[in-house]
């Protein structure tokens, strides 16, 4: 019941006992992944159904032991929800391990709405306060960068925290106030989408259509954001850069998933710089797997030394650490994007 470095177990002890059994207890190899705080991972979900998340309140003023069928179908989703809950707040938890919850904690809330009793008065002032709040804020922000110049992409103005990144939220802790001029449009409709939800809660009992019209316009801003966040997100720009370059070998000069989507859009194979980590590392010593696909740093000096062409893909810190290794000189740069690098030795 344990795992290490170069074993291989078979498909049913790495899926079942590694990935289950072993994640549960915090014993799973490789440890490429983190655990929130329990707390967080209970009040995550106060943003994750904002705005409606303001109504929990109303559901302790529910009956739970009714023989009609609300009654039995709120205890349903109550046993549902608690359940999911309890089960990973005593295992390694991420933000994202509460999802299976969320239709029954949403049955819950559209049956307190319905019912619309006098706690919900309590939970819309809250909504009323929570997103003026939130449109103050970031018409304050949109202040604070108004002059601020915007060059390149957006990940020119990003910190680097690889420490959080084990997190699905942890690039958040990247965005810096420069970041947030590269979103001036989407922040624009975000504010938008809080000053019409602040005015329903302001003005009616239970504001549905300005809730709902807030959700569709935050959610239209968040999708603009993304389009922004693309370059350093995705490495898209690159695959496009490297289609257009004579033919040439693939490396890729981190693990896998740094670059996945160069794969994707190039549809080619590649060699894996020290990519032999993370979730890749069990299934490349199973018989049979491609030994050839993970190289060293030896092996990169010997083929960039090659009269063959090939092209290496890294990110901006790595990139010292390749230059120790195959020259600073032998590095041809062919472009840059979201602070991910192409280059070629020929």
């Amino acid at each position: 019941m344990h795992s290490e470095s170069g074993s291989y177990r078979g498909f049913f002890w790495f899926y079942f006992i590694n990935e289950h059994v072993l994640r549960f207890l915090n014993l799973r190899y490789p440890r490429d992944y983190n655990t929130v705080p329990r707390i967080y991972f209970w009040l995550f979900h106060l943003l994750w159904l904002f705005p409606w998340s303001a109504y929990f309140p109303a559901l302790f003023k529910f009956t739970y032991r009714g023989v009609d069928r609300a009654s039995r179908a709120r205890l349903m989703s109550l046993v549902w929800t608690g359940f999911i809950l309890l089960f990973f707040t005593f295992s390694t938890t991420q933000e994202y391990y509460s999802m299976p919850c969320y239709p029954a904690l949403a049955l819950l809330l559209g049956s307190a709405i319905v019912k619309r009793d006098t706690g919900l008065r309590w939970g819309t002032k809250a909504l009323a306060v929570t997103s003026s709040l939130a449109a103050l804020t970031i018409i304050t922000i949109l202040w604070l960068v108004r002059g601020m110049p915007t060059p390149g992409d957006i990940s020119q103005a990003l910190n680097q925290n690889p420490d959080l990144y084990t997190l699905s939220l942890g690039h958040m802790a990247d965005l810096t106030l420069h970041a947030f001029a590269y979103l001036r449009l989407p922040l624009v409709i975000a504010a938008s989408g809080f000053a019409v939800g602040a005015a329903g809660a302001w003005l009616h009992e239970v504001p549905m259509r300005s809730l709902a019209t807030m959700m569709v316009v935050f959610l239209h801003a968040a999708r603009l954001a993304l389009t922004v966040f693309d370059p350093y997100l995705s490495s898209r720009t690159i695959a496009e850069a490297l289609l257009r370059q004579p033919p040439g070998q693939l490396i890729a000069g981190d693990q896998y998933y740094t670059f996945s989507s160069i794969f994707f859009y190039t549809n080619r194979k590649g060699l894996l710089l020290n990519g032999r980590v993370n979730n890749l590392e069990y299934g490349s010593y199973a018989p049979g797997a491609p030994a050839d696909v993970f190289i060293g740093e030896d092996d990169l000096a010997k083929l960039w030394r090659n009269a063959n062409r090939y092209f290496l893909v890294a990110e901006e810190p790595s990139i010292p650490r390749l230059e120790r290794i195959v020259g600073k000189a032998s590095l041809r740069e062919v472009m840059r994007s979201g602070g991910k690098f192409l280059f070629t030795n020929r």
